[in-house]
């Protein structure tokens, strides 16, 4: 597996691992409303491009295959850390947070944080973090509980 930046013209196949981690891996911490509501069957393909773009995640590759995407923000906040639903449990995620530690040190970024899902919680617990507060989000017309978690590094 390698890990790497990403490059313009993957955006699409960064979206359909974020849609379909969410309606198959999710699906089993929130209800078919509330992964409708995060991971809606249409949305504006341009907004998600440009959102991609935006925030610069590095990915996994594995066989030419990109088998998850992860980011971390100027500020330490990671956006999306997401890994295909077919590679959970396969060590993707933690190689992808590996790199974003890595860059966090290089840049002088004191500390990390997320918005961690109720499913995402106990990796981001296994990889040092810390839940600041549990937090109710509205996405669309639902409501989901998640998780602000910190790791001081």
């Amino acid at each position: 597996m390698k890990i790497r930046k990403f490059k313009q013209g993957e955006e699409k196949e960064l979206y359909e691992i974020f849609y379909n981690t969410i309606r198959t891996v999710n699906i089993q911490d929130y209800s078919e409303d509330q992964v409708a509501a995060w991971a809606p069957s249409y949305i504006d393909m341009e907004f998600v491009m440009q959102k991609i773009r935006d925030i610069d995640p590095f990915v996994a590759v594995e066989d030419g295959r990109i088998i998850g995407y992860a980011d971390i923000q100027p500020d330490g906040y990671i956006d999306h850390f997401y890994c295909h639903h077919q590679f959970q449990g396969q060590g993707v995620g933690r190689r992808l947070f590996v790199a974003l530690e890595e860059e966090a040190v290089e840049k002088g970024i004191p500390s990390m944080y997320s918005n961690v899902s109720i499913t995402a919680k106990p990796f981001f617990k296994a990889m040092g973090f810390s839940v600041e507060r549990e937090q109710l989000v509205k996405v669309g017309d639902q409501q989901l509980k998640n998780y602000r978690m910190v790791r001081r590094l």
